[in-house]
């Protein structure tokens, strides 16, 4: 039993694509916006309690030297929200928050993994368990719509 020969298929031939660069990509940078606090008095400023306060017109009439301002309270030490790691290998900085947001981020996480599975299969069990049930009820009432029918 001989097929004979192979059938001559059509063929195409394609141009050679044409070579393009690649394309560089620079990493974005950003510069973050700061500014210095100003200290504002508060509007009903008043002298403490004991300490005899002055007029305007005696003010004017004594010229006190101007006293440099107090230096300002200390301040508490602030938690640093976010760390910045260097990748190795690059000159590339990642942020990555403090261990505390990531504490918090890994708890809500799992909790609301935890309750969807939970209630996924509570729904799944309940379903399984009523389905018959209602299966049954069903059949009984659509059997007693037949009878009132035929009689």
């Amino acid at each position: 039993m001989d097929l004979g020969a192979p059938p001559v298929l059509p063929s195409i031939r394609l141009p050679e694509p044409s070579v393009l660069p690649r394309p560089v990509l620079e990493v974005p940078r950003a510069t973050l916006p700061t500014y210095k606090p100003l200290v504002v008095p508060p509007a009903d400023l008043r002298p403490p309690p004991g300490v005899k306060g002055t007029t305007p017109s005696e003010q004017k009439k004594e010229k006190p030297k101007p006293k440099p301002p107090p230096p300002p309270p200390p301040k508490m030490p602030e938690v640093q929200q976010v760390r910045y790691v260097d990748v190795p290998g690059t000159d590339i900085t990642v942020p990555l928050p403090s261990n505390e947001i990531l504490a918090t981020a890994t708890t809500t996480a799992t909790v609301s993994v935890a309750a969807t599975l939970t209630a996924t299969a509570v729904f799944k069990k309940t379903v399984s368990v009523l389905k018959p049930i209602i299966k049954k009820l069903l059949t009984k009432k659509q059997n007693a719509d037949n009878q009132e029918l035929h009689s």
